[in-house]
């Protein structure tokens, strides 16, 4: 589909090409990078491919300079903002808020803030930051990320934008990415359906890039747990998707979800809490610095691990050298070059890699996703 921004906006680099081009050539790459697993003797699925159209998350940049705004998605290799006014990619619903968050940048650009600068008070304008917007079953989250300070004009023009624009449900704030995002103003808390539960949503939460996407992964994941019974270890959990689908669609099952960050697993309790779930049970561990020992994987019947880019590469290491190994360990990956690692980790183990299905949720773009079954 033609794009307005193609070969400008960073975030569609292989858009130039037809879908069958891109298609052919994302699953190349893939085939390319799997030559450097050890093991041969497995079976890579039919692929899925997610439309245009369908990215439920984006996170905008914006600089305002002498009354001028610019506001979209970096330029390719650059960091000059391609300045747009809709993404294919994205989801209707959030195309269409795409002017009137122009408009509250500028009007949150417009107004003066004083901060305390040594001894004295120096007067200031917003001048750059990012908006990131998610799309929910029940409206927009939208979390503002900017450094300065929430005075009252500001929540003023925040709380008049949301009373006018009926399809945003919250707006939060956060100085940086790494804080907890404050509410400023919510009309109903931001629920997303897993499995066959309404999950409630933190701001500024990690999901899945679509909605399709998850469903594909989960289900993936579903099919290669079927007949498991016992526990089940969800590792690197965010917000709980996998636990989720687990929990609704498998009888006879206790899940252990491991993360680390707070904010997540926060509202990952909130949420267990609200539905009433006995089987989720919740654990705050940074599995980078500390894992999961090869005695603790002894006590599951199957893993399902789903990493950041950086892999779970002494994860793997601990599932490998465990005395009693689970049956099942199923990876989901965004990077299919530390999961060959991981992959090689497990084979040499004593797993046998069984599937791998690519799953295309960044359209366009050079980053694939994947889920593989491994079996003892």
């Amino acid at each position: 589909m033609d794009c307005l921004y193609n070969q400008i906006c960073g975030g569609c680099i292989h858009r130039n090409l037809t879908d069958e081009e891109y298609r052919k050539s994302k699953l190349l790459k893939l085939k390319q990078i799997l030559q450097h697993f050890d093991c041969k003797n497995y079976q890579l699925c039919s692929p899925v491919f997610i439309p245009d159209g369908n990215r439920r998350r984006a996170s905008f940049t914006f600089i305002y300079n002498k009354n001028s705004l610019r506001f979209g998605f970096n330029e390719s290799s650059s960091h000059n903002i391609a300045d747009i006014d809709k993404c294919l990619l994205l989801t209707s619903k959030i195309n269409s808020i795409i002017p009137n968050l122009r408009n509250l940048i500028i009007a949150l650009c417009s107004q003066t803030y004083q901060i305390k600068s040594g001894k004295k008070i120096v007067t200031q304008k917003l001048s750059q930051g990012d908006v990131l917007v998610c799309e929910t079953d029940n409206g927009l989250d939208i979390v503002l990320e900017y450094n300065a300070p929430i005075d009252v004009n500001t929540r003023m023009i925040i709380a008049e934008f949301i009373q006018a624009n009926d399809s945003v449900i919250r707006i939060s704030h956060r100085n940086k990415p790494d804080e907890t995002a404050e509410v400023l103003v919510q009309k109903a808390i931001p629920c997303i359906k897993m499995g066959n539960y309404n999950v409630q949503i933190p701001a500024g939460t990690f999901l899945q890039a679509t909605q399709e996407g998850e469903k594909v992964l989960a289900e993936l994941v579903l099919k290669y747990l079927k007949g498991i019974k016992g526990k089940i270890a969800d590792l690197f959990c965010g917000v709980g998707t996998f636990s989720y689908y687990i929990s609704s669609y498998l009888q006879d099952i206790d899940i252990f979800s491991v993360d680390s960050d707070t904010n997540l697993l926060s509202g990952f309790k909130d949420s267990l809490n609200a539905n009433q779930i006995s089987n989720i049970k919740i654990h705050r561990q940074n599995l980078f610095k500390y894992p999961l020992t090869a005695e603790e994987i002894s006590a599951f019947d199957a893993i399902v691990f789903d990493p950041p880019r950086a892999g779970a590469k002494q994860q793997c290491r601990n599932i490998a050298l465990a005395d009693k190994k689970p049956d099942v360990v199923i990876a989901v990956s965004c990077n299919p070059l530390t999961f060959v690692n991981d992959a090689n980790t497990l084979t040499k183990g004593g797993y046998s890699l069984q599937e791998i299905t690519l799953v295309d949720q960044f359209t366009y773009s050079n980053h694939s996703e994947l889920v593989a079954l491994f079996t003892l």
